[in-house]
C-alpha cells in the first residue's frame, strides 16, 4: 500500500560481506548465523548504524537447519541495530539476496519504511545432514506413544538403512539432474565451445585478482574467522591450466563443463543497506546508487521447453519494456557465473534472431553487448558462490561501480536459480 503521494526513489547507500571461502575449509566450523550477523554487523558499523532502528531486514539461506526458522531476526538481534528491528526470512535459490533487495526496496519506494537490509547467506560446511523419512516416521510414532509399550514398540521396526545420512544435493526433483546436469544441455543445445567458457572462467579470475590488487573490495569485506579475502581466487588461472582438468558432469568425449569454468561450492554472507535519499542524507550517508527496476521470471525446464537457467534471459527482455530501454543502454553488466556456459547460453540467446521472436515475442533480436563492460571485477567463478548471498555481493559491486565512473550511467544485474527461476535488476546512477 502507497504511504503519500508518489512512490520514492530507492538509493543503495552500500554493502557488506565476510570473505567467500571454498566449502569444507576456513569457514568448516561456522553456520548460517555466525556468518550472516558477521555481514550484518560489518554493514552497520561501516554505517555508523549501532543502535539504529531500520524499518526491516530482509534474509535468507538455501540450506538451512530446522534452528534457523527464524535466521534473518536471530542475527539481527545480534548485528548491533536496535532489537526493535523487524526482520523475515525469504528464498528464491541463488536470487534470494536480489530478491529480498527488491522487496526492501518496494516497501521504501511506497512509504512503508525508510531504510532496510537486504542479505543473504549459505554454509555448505554446515549443510542439514537427514535420516531417512521412514526413521523420522518411526520416532515420531513412539513419541506419540501414550503408554510405556507404545512408546518402546516402534523401535522394533529399525533397520540399518535408517541410519544411511541423507546430504542436501543440487538435483531438481522433476528431473533428477543436477545444475551442472542441466547446464551441460544448454552448453550442447547453444554449441557453446569447451574453449569459451575456460576463457570466460579465466577471465573471471583475472578480473577478481586485480580487483583485489587494486582495493577495489576493501570497503565491501569484512574480516571473519581468519580471512580477510576471498580464497578461490586464482590470479594465475590461465585457459592453458584450464583445458588440463577433466569434465564433471558428462565424461564423455561431448562434456564440456568442468570444476574449472563451473562455480565451486562456497560458504559466505553478504549484506545491502537500501534507504530513501531523504534518511541517508538526514544521517550523513553517501548515496552510491538507485535500484530502479527489478523483475523474476521462471522457464518450464521440467516439461523441456527451456534450459534450467535460462529465466533471467525472459526476464531482462521483460525488465527493459518495462523500463523503455535496449540491452545496449548500461555501462556495466554483472551476469551471475553459475557456470561459464549458463553466461554464453544467455548472450547466445539474445543476439539471437530466431530466439528472440519466438520466445521473447520481440521483433529483432536483443544483440550483443560489450564483453569489456561483462563482470568487470570478475564474478562467481572466482570470486564463490554462497547461494543466496550472490545478489547482495553482485549488488553492492554494481552500485559502487557506478558511483566511481562519472562517464557511468547504468548496471544491468542477473541472477539464475534453481528451479528454472532467474531475478534480474537494474541499478542507475544518481
Amino acid at each position: 500500500m502507497l504511504v503519500g503521494s508518489a512512490a520514492r526513489p530507492v538509493a543503495i547507500i552500500g554493502g557488506t560481506r565476510i570473505p567467500f571461502a571454498r566449502a569444507h575449509g576456513a569457514y568448516a566450523a561456522e553456520g548460517n548465523q555466525s556468518m550472516l550477523t558477521a555481514a550484518l554487523r560489518g554493514l552497520v558499523e561501516r554505517n555508523r548504524l549501532q543502535g539504529a532502528r531500520l524499518g526491516e531486514v530482509a534474509a535468507g539461506a538455501v540450506l538451512k537447519h530446522t534452528r534457523d526458522f527464524n535466521l534473518a531476526r536471530e542475527c539481527v538481534l545480534d548485528s548491533g541495530l536496535d532489537p526493535q528491528t523487524p526482520a523475515f526470512d525469504l528464498q528464491r535459490a541463488c536470487g534470494t539476496s536480489l530478491e529480498a533487495a527488491i522487496a526492501i526496496a518496494n516497501k521504501i519506494a511506497l512509504g512503508q519504511i525508510d531504510a532496510g537490509i537486504a542479505a543473504g547467506v549459505d554454509t555448505v560446511s554446515d549443510a542439514p545432514v537427514v535420516y531417512p523419512r521412514e526413521y523420522q516416521q518411526l520416532l515420531l510414532r513412539a513419541f506419540r506413544g501414550r503408554s510405556a509399550w507404545a512408546r518402546i514398540k516402534p523401535f522394533f521396526g529399525l533397520r540399518p538403512r535408517h541410519f544411511k545420512p541423507q546430504v542436501p544435493d543440487a538435483g531438481e526433483r522433476r528431473t533428477g539432474l543436477s545444475m551442472g546436469e542441466s547446464c551441460e544441455l544448454m552448453a550442447k543445445r547453444w554449441g557453446i565451445a569447451r574453449a569459451a567458457q575456460d576463457q570466460l572462467a579465466a577471465e573471471s579470475h583475472r578480473r577478481a585478482a586485480a580487483a583485489w590488487q587494486d582495493g577495489f573490495f576493501e570497503d565491501l569485506v569484512t574480516p571473519f574467522a581468519g580471512l580477510t579475502r576471498d580464497d578461490n581466487v586464482r590470479g594465475d588461472s590461465t585457459v592453458e591450466k584450464l583445458a588440463g582438468l577433466r569434465t564433471a558432469f558428462d565424461r564423455s568425449p561431448t562434456g564440456t563443463l568442468t570444476a574449472g569454468n563451473s562455480t565451486p561450492l562456497t560458504d559466505g554472507a553478504a549484506a545491502v543497506l537500501l534507504a530513501s535519499e531523504d534518511w541517508a542524507r538526514a544521517r550523513g550517508l553517501p548515496v552510491l546508487a538507485r535500484l530502479t527496476f527489478g523483475k523474476s521470471w521462471a522457464v518450464d525446464f521440467a516439461g523441456g521447453h527451456e534450459g534450467l537457467l535460462m529465466a533471467p534471459v525472459y526476464a531482462v527482455s521483460a525488465m527493459l519494456k518495462d523500463a523503455g530501454l535496449a540491452l545496449q543502454d548500461f555501462d556495466y553488466y554483472e551476469i551471475h557465473e553459475a557456470f561459464a556456459a549458463q553466461v554464453l547460453c544467455t548472450l547466445a540467446a539474445w543476439e539471437s534472431a530466431e530466439f528472440c521472436r519466438e520466445r521473447l515475442g520481440r521483433d529483432s533480436p536483443l544483440g550483443a553487448l560489450d564483453r569489456g563492460k561483462l563482470n568487470v571485477k570478475g564474478s562467481s567463478i572466482a570470486v564463490g558462490h554462497p547461494f543466496a548471498a550472490t545478489g547482495a555481493r553482485v549488488l553492492a559491486t554494481t552500485a559502487k561501480l557506478l558511483s566511481q565512473d562519472a562517464t557511468a550511467r547504468r548496471g544491468l544485474i542477473s541472477v539464475c536459480t534453481a528451479g528454472g527461476m532467474g531475478v534480474t535488476a537494474i541499478v542507475e546512477r544518481v
